[in-house]
This record gives structure tokens, sequence and C-alpha cells, in this order.
């Protein structure tokens, strides 16, 4: 598509989509995305990105109609705690990590000894965020932040991921534009954005460059290194599975609530036999999926005492979580997605 047919697509869409959409800016504003390319240029420039690298994200740009739909229509997703683990950690998931990692021996081992994260704990990553690199990227990166920053919502956050994704191309001689990643600007194995790949990623296979997309190694070693130095501990675990009374204060089990695991055992939290926590000097949080277990104890019958065939209110089912726990939060903040990697790399070891 050459610029002329990509701004006449952005200003049909824009003078179409409704004034919420285009935030009250009207029809396609040219001056306004000239400006933006302007102050692209002029920021890499200044942050010594190439000329060469410059030049392919701002000669010919595309305005990407389908991802301001995408901005402005994010499905906030209420799955339940198993419904996610069922999609998650599923059977083929479980297979296919198994396969990786007789496929990657060595460079798992590499990754291990050199950060400290168990082979396990990047496959479950890996799983998680590209299905072990079988989930394809559709957008060219540039043109989904440039698109991005002139949707207006994020515009700063979405010119420094730009700039980011700029610098680390100039430097390691990347073609930008055969960049490609998601809407929001995800990429590679472990879908970095590009301010933490500038960050924490790594030449792992040594070849002068650090390629994520194309390259095994350097997706792997970067994983490694940002999981290294958010201070995973190899010789802890995530999480562990337990049980906690049905009359159990609910305001406790977000996980920001933190407990020895002696206080937490003479709350009434038991491993799911019934048996004791074990005895360990460890502070933990404690989580459990609460909507879910109100809906089924709203759906259990009511013991009024008298029938003795009534079931007991059903137990809460919960997790301890450790740091690394919290670790795994400051790569997605979504408990159910911490508990989903702690779940897989348990399979996977």
């Amino acid at each position: 598509m050459t610029r002329y047919m990509a701004r006449m697509a952005a200003t049909v869409f824009l003078c179409l989509t409704p004034i919420a959409v285009r935030a009250d800016r009207g029809c396609f504003d040219m001056k306004r995305w000239d400006a933006i390319l302007a102050d692209v240029r002029a920021s890499a420039a200044a942050q010594n990105v190439s000329d060469k690298t410059i030049n392919a994200v701002v000669k010919a740009p595309a305005f990407i109609p389908s991802i301001v739909k995408s901005d402005a229509n994010q499905a906030e997703f209420k799955l339940t705690l198993d419904q996610y683990l069922a999609r998650t950690v599923n059977s083929t998931r479980i297979a296919t990590g198994k396969k990786k990692g007789a496929e990657y021996p060595t460079m798992l081992s590499r990754i291990e000894a050199k950060y400290g994260v168990p082979r396990h704990v990047i496959l479950a990553f890996w799983g998680l965020e590209s299905n072990y690199g079988a989930i394809k990227a559709r957008h060219k990166l540039s043109d989904a932040f440039l698109t991005l920053m002139y949707e207006g919502r994020r515009e700063t956050f979405f010119k420094n991921q730009l700039i980011a994704l700029m610098k680390t191309a100039s430097k390691s001689d990347l073609d930008i534009a055969g960049i490609y990643g998601s809407w929001a600007g995800a990429m590679g194995h472990f879908q970095f954005i590009p301010t933490t790949l500038e960050q924490y990623g790594v030449d792992f296979n040594g070849d002068g460059k650090i390629d994520i997309i194309h390259s095994v190694g350097d997706a792997m070693g970067s994983a490694g290194n940002y999981l290294n130095r958010l201070g995973w501990n190899s010789g802890e675990r995530i999480v562990r599975r337990v049980v906690v009374p049905a009359d159990f204060d609910r305001a406790m089990l977000a996980g920001d609530v933190k407990r020895s695991l002696a206080e937490w055992a003479a709350m009434g939290v038991t491993n799911p036999d019934g048996s004791a926590l074990p005895v360990a000097d460890m502070t933990a949080g404690l989580v459990a999926d609460v909507r879910q277990w109100n809906t089924a104890a709203a759906a259990a019958p009511a013991d009024d005492g008298l029938d003795t065939d009534v079931a007991p209110r059903p137990v809460i089912v919960a997790y301890l979580t450790y740091p690394n726990f919290y670790r795994i939060k400051k790569w997605n903040s979504s408990n159910w997605y911490a508990i989903a990697v702690a779940t897989l790399a348990d399979e996977l070891k």
C-alpha cells in the first residue's frame, strides 16, 4: 500500500467511526500525522538511531485502522481460575512443552547455569506467551506504534516503545520493516515490548545481534536474564495448592496480604488432603477465586441443621503464593497468569 493509499484508508475509516473513537479530531488529521513522523525522526536521530532505520520507519508508514478498533474495544475477560487453567495448561501444551525441552536441552541448561532460572520455568513462560512460538505476529510494529501514537490515548508510552524498537534495530542491524508483533506491540517468542527488550535483551547465540523473533536462543536468554534481574530464586517454589475453611476472610484471598506459613496454618490453611503445611521460615500470600467460590456456595443447599443429607459448604481451594509468584507478576500482573505459569512449570519438570 502506498503512503497516499494508507492515508486515504485512514481518512475513510476515521470519518465513519464514532466521535469517541476519533477522539474528537474529526477526519484524518494530516498535519498531526506529519507532526508525529517529524517528532519520531528528530527523537530517534537524537538517540543515535541510524538513518537507515529512521527512513525505514518514516518514509512510507501505514496507518492501520484495525489497531484503533482493537485499542478501543479491548474485551474484559472474566474467566474463572479453573476455566483459565483449562485453557492455558492443557494436555497439548504440556506435551508440546516436553517436546521443546527435549529439542533444546543444551540451550536450556546454559540458561539455567547463567541466569539461575530452571528450564521448566523458561518453557512455561514460552508456552504461555506464544505457545512455543506457534502464535504468529500480524502487524508491522513500527506502523502499529505510529497508529497508536496518532490515536492518542497513550501517545507518550507508544512513542517510547517505537524509539526503543528503533534503537534495538539500529544497534543490531535488524530490518525494522520486518519486525512484526501484536497490535499492542508485544513481539517474539516471549512477547517482550521494546522497552523490556532494550533493557533485558541479550545476544545469547553470539551472532552480534539481539533478535528475539528469529532466534530461540536470544529469546530464551533474554527471558532468563529478565527473570534473573527480577530476582528469581531457583530454590523456592512458586505456589502451593491448599484449602482454607469455608468461613475464611475473603479479603485475605487476593494475594496482597502476606503472612508466615505458621500464621496461615493457625488460621486453618492446610494441604488439600488435610495435612499440615510444612514448617518453614517463609512468608506467603494467599490467592483464591473468590467469585467462583461465592457462586458455588450460593448454589449449595442451605444447612438448617435438620437435614443430614445436605452437603457441607464447599471448601475454598487456594494457592499460597511465594516470592517467585510476585516476580512473575512484574512480568504480567494477573494472578491467574502467575498461577498458570507455576502450574505449567510443575507439569514440565
